[in-house]
């Protein structure tokens, strides 16, 4: 029954809405950075990039059971199912702590106006850039704000039981067990656990000695943290991504402890440090104004609301002391660290939606004292457009950027990198972005399974070999110790071992991130085929591959959506295309070398004056 009561019009639309918006603007396959390997390890109950991220992974498989659409569309709309929990849970505790409140004298006046204001918080963080551009493709982020969400609503609810005697310490045991699942999500639920743990030391701090109660507890929080198994279960079927092959427990902590990824700091500055602290950024997501009305939320009801205020605090800070202190992440990087905030963003949007119930509330009241002749129906519009206007605006602002519903960029740039392939190729990428969609297209969509294709950054890891076993089992990568070399190193001596018996073929990025002595290249189209320099092979490029590319989201502007690596990409076709037209230019092929230049210029306008200076170097005028 109280569940029942809760599912009122306002709770409904705080899930309707957002995922009607996401469903809107959401990726119709795979994108550009972490998005193919995410889609790839769901798809084989793998393992991604470390941590693993194994409930996500579990949530989001079952979604790929669904009778419509691709696999990396199912994925997406999974996301878009767990970003729209996110927002339901603001809303939901958003109304909790609100509920003892009463401004208006109207009961049902003042209960539209809570209402009203929690379904605005619930949209408005539904619209946020972070959350919308998490929840429209494959990303764990909106799944960790649902588990959060629904911790902090089981400790709300302890607390009220607390006070009025009737303790639950059922409802801690499950916060624990989500604490621990969510490990699974994504680690950042660490930083979360000192506010959980003042939300509830502050009502008895003598709670701690209770042995019994901490243990289990603590067991139940073993119970979901368990869920880090799958990651060596599943290794020994070896799945067609299996990053860090964790299968002993020593590859197994290498993985889950992300000893992988570079340990350099860089020296902070003040710039660099003001950078990292903007990671979190609530006029951005909200508005300045939504910043305005989150801090006059937590102003008027601190002293109600004061633990759970300080809280937020608590969080916040930790975050900040993590991620900014500990992680000193250069300036390239920051943008990694933007996704990790946002259960913050969650937190704050209670505070907004507790921000807008009280102006709203009190300037109904003060509007009624003042003419005790306005009319219901007057009132009840001046709330809905008054608490329309935060969500309304954040959305308005920020959809045009956010729109992926036209995002076939990431999917044909790789399919358009394995046709350019020959048969039985050696395909070396480098970068994420590069590698990632390739991996879902061939992995899972099962395109161009005659080519091994393979990351260079990774070359330097015995597990990542042996997910090659036809190339590297009794390869010299063997016989040499490979963490005293680098990537561009491995590759030189891979690509001259496979040389002689199989096409080596290399991506764009791949081309200028190692220096290729002792060969030439074959342009075939945004790829390159390596030849020894003593080959009798004409250095000319291959115009038919261009034939068999498509070209969707990048010519004309049907699609308004651009992220750094779909920018990225854009530029590798246009700046292929110069480099293209400026060899036949050298062959004197000046029709097919125009028909290039003039290629280059519609897909990257801001490539036309490099498009001009090779013409003129040339003696052809523009």
């Amino acid at each position: 029954m109280s569940l029942t009561r809760r599912l009122d019009i306002f709770s409904i639309l705080s899930v309707i809405a957002p995922l009607c918006i996401y469903l809107l603007t959401l990726a119709p396959t795979v994108t550009f950075f972490d998005s193919g390997e995410f889609i790839t390890a769901v798809a084989c109950l793998g393992s991604p990039h470390s941590p693993g991220y194994p409930f996500f992974v579990n949530y989001a498989k079952p979604f790929t059971w669904l009778p419509f659409g691709s696999v990396a569309f199912r994925v997406n709309f999974a996301t878009a199912i767990s970003g729209a929990l996110a927002c339901y849970g603001t809303y939901l505790l958003t109304m909790f702590l609100l509920k003892n409140e009463q401004i208006h004298s109207d009961e049902k006046i003042d209960r539209l106006i809570k209402s009203g204001a929690a379904l605005a918080a619930a949209i408005t963080f539904c619209c946020s850039p972070r959350l919308w551009l998490q929840s429209n493709h494959d990303k764990p982020y909106p799944l960790l704000a649902f588990i959060v969400a629904i911790i902090l609503y089981l400790l709300f609810r302890w607390r009220d039981s607390y006070r009025n005697g009737n303790e639950r310490p059922s409802f801690i045991f499950i916060a624990a067990f989500l604490s621990g699942l969510a490990t699974g999500t994504h680690q950042t639920i660490i930083l979360m656990i000192p506010s959980f743990a003042f939300l509830i030391l502050t009502m008895n701090w003598r709670i701690v000695l209770r042995l019994r109660d901490f243990a289990t507890a603590f067991i139940f929080g073993i119970l979901g943290f368990a869920i880090n198994i799958h990651l060596p279960i599943r290794a020994t079927k070896f799945p067609i991504l299996n990053w860090g092959n964790p299968q002993t427990k020593e590859q197994f902590l290498w993985h889950f402890l992300r000893k992988g990824y570079p340990s350099e700091k860089v020296e902070r500055g003040w710039s660099l440090l003001w950078s990292q602290i903007n990671a979190f950024n609530i006029p951005y997501e909200f508005t300045r104004f939504g910043l305005l009305i989150m801090l006059i939320g937590m102003g008027v009801y601190f002293f109600k609301r004061r633990d759970e205020v300080l809280a937020y605090i608590i969080a916040l800070c930790c975050f900040l002391l993590v991620i900014v202190g500990h992680f000193n992440a250069p300036f390239e990087l920051i943008f990694l660290t933007e996704e990790f905030f946002t259960p913050l963003y969650m937190y704050s949007a209670l505070f907004v939606g507790m921000g807008l119930y009280f102006l709203v509330a009190t300037i109904i009241k003060f509007v009624s004292v003042k003419s005790s002749a306005i009319k219901p129906v007057f009132a009840k519009a001046f709330i809905i457009l008054s608490l329309s206007l935060l969500p309304v605006t954040v959305c308005g602002l920020n959809y045009v950027k956010n729109d992926q519903h036209l995002n076939y960029v990431a999917y044909d740039y790789a399919s358009n990198v394995l046709r350019s392939a020959p048969q039985g190729a050696v395909l070396y990428t480098w970068g994420d972005s590069g590698a990632f969609p390739l991996w879902y297209i061939q992995g899972v969509e099962k395109m161009r399974p005659d080519l091994d294709v393979v990351h260079t950054p990774h070359l330097v890891f015995d597990w990542y070999l042996d997910a090659f076993p036809r190339l590297f089992n009794q390869s010299i990568l063997r016989r040499i110790p490979l963490d005293s070399q680098s990537p561009e190193n491995v590759l030189l001596l891979a690509a001259a071992e496979q040389y002689p018996s199989r096409p080596i073929v290399i991506d764009y990025s791949t081309r200028f991130s190692v220096p290729f002595s002792g060969y030439k290249f074959l342009q075939r189209g945004v790829t390159y085929q390596l030849y020894s320099d003593a080959s009798p092979m004409k250095n000319s490029p291959d115009l038919l591959v261009w034939t068999l590319y498509a070209t969707r989201g990048f010519l004309g502007n049907e699609m308004f959506f651009r992220d750094l690596d779909t920018g990225k990409a854009i530029l590798i076709y246009a700046n292929s295309r110069i480099e293209a037209g400026e060899a036949l230019l050298k062959e004197g092929r000046l029709g097919d070398a125009l028909e290039n230049l003039r290629i280059a210029s519609q897909i990257a306008p801001e490539v036309a004056s490099e498009v001009n200076q090779t013409l003129a170097r040339y003696g052809v005028r523009p």
